[in-house]
């Protein structure tokens, strides 16, 4: 399947309804499908804020979460194709087809991207009572205990799951995946030390280093993070090849007129890129991308084609 298929548009649009002559004209509904703080929440209320100022309109988070994500975004797919009500997700979108036997929405068949607005890596931590203080020691440690570590998830098929299970497959070991239902609860898991480690996305765990309620090992990203410097990769700290970058979007239904999509993704533009944004998108660790749809889509493209393999090799399965 390719989701460069969601781009398909008659040859000409003959009668522009007027809902979209006159959007927008009441709130619009981001749906978050994760609870509150998770990177995809910290995200969209950001954007949420802004775009507020920008359109005229107030622009609401709706968290719906549960099932990884799948019910805010069949609850997105179900809507009016108007404009109102849009979605913001992350790597879920595209890999719970592979570990799901039913899914109650077509990534294809129901969304029409608008645009991948940011990117930025997760972190690998732990509890400061878990006694690694590298890469290294943590893999020693799995190494001594298979199967008796364990990692908070945010759900099958999150992106602190399959950042956590490409860490496993690449580096070895065992370290058993326990899920909450979003990256907040799997954060507070592991600051409680009801689980050892996690592996949150640098905007949402940020704040815990900062106060030493986690301890952060290394970053999942290729390159070092300009936030954290001094923190090594997880491929320069032991696990070569490694490479995990959250990345979030927004989309709408399927059928939304190609106008406002167009007036969304340029109002998006404006908010990343403006001057006085810059500081706070840095402090998060986020990278401002700030897609046009079509870049969007065959980014999508590429992230089903990455991690359906990993996820195969793997052999992960929602239980």
């Amino acid at each position: 399947m390719h989701i460069a298929r969601f781009l398909l548009l008659p040859l000409a649009l003959v009668a522009l309804p007027a809902f979209a002559q006159n959007y927008p004209a009441k709130t619009v509904r981001l749906i978050a499908p994760f609870p509150p703080g998770g990177s995809v929440d910290v995200v969209g209320r950001i954007l949420a804020a802004k775009l507020t100022d920008n359109i005229g309109q107030q622009v609401i988070v709706d968290n719906r979460s549960g099932a990884s994500g799948n019910i805010g975004m069949e609850l997105a797919a179900r809507a009016a194709p108007d404009g109102y009500t849009l979605v913001i997700n992350t790597l879920p979108l595209v890999t719970n087809q592979f570990l799901l036997s039913r899914m109650p929405y077509d990534v294809v068949r129901d969304f029409a991207p608008i645009s991948h607005v940011t990117s930025s890596p997760s972190l690998v931590t732990v509890h400061p009572s878990l006694p690694v203080r590298s890469v290294k020691d943590l893999i020693a440690l799995a190494k001594a205990h298979p199967g008796q570590l364990n990692y908070s998830a945010a759900g099958v098929g999150t992106n602190p799951h399959i950042a956590g299970e490409l860490f496993c497959l690449l580096a070895g070991v065992n370290i058993v995946a326990v899920q909450f239902k979003g990256g907040g609860p799997a954060d507070i898991a592991t600051i409680s030390g009801e689980v050892g480690i996690t592996f949150g996305n640098v905007s949402q765990q940020i704040g815990y280093l900062k106060n030493w309620r986690l301890r952060a090992l290394a970053v999942t990203s290729a390159t070092r993070s300009a936030l954290l410097p001094d923190l090594p990769t997880v491929a320069e700290a032991g696990v070569p090849g490694y490479d995990f970058v959250t990345w979030h979007g927004i989309l709408a239904p399927k059928a939304t007129p190609r106008p406002i999509i167009t007036y969304l993704n340029e109002q998006l533009r404006k908010v990343l890129a403006a001057p006085e944004q810059a500081h706070l998108w840095k402090e998060l660790g986020l990278e401002v991308v700030a897609s046009s749809p079509e870049e969007f889509a065959a980014h999508l493209d590429r992230e089903q084609a990455k991690w359906g393999k990993v996820i195969k090799q793997r052999g992960i399965k929602a239980e």
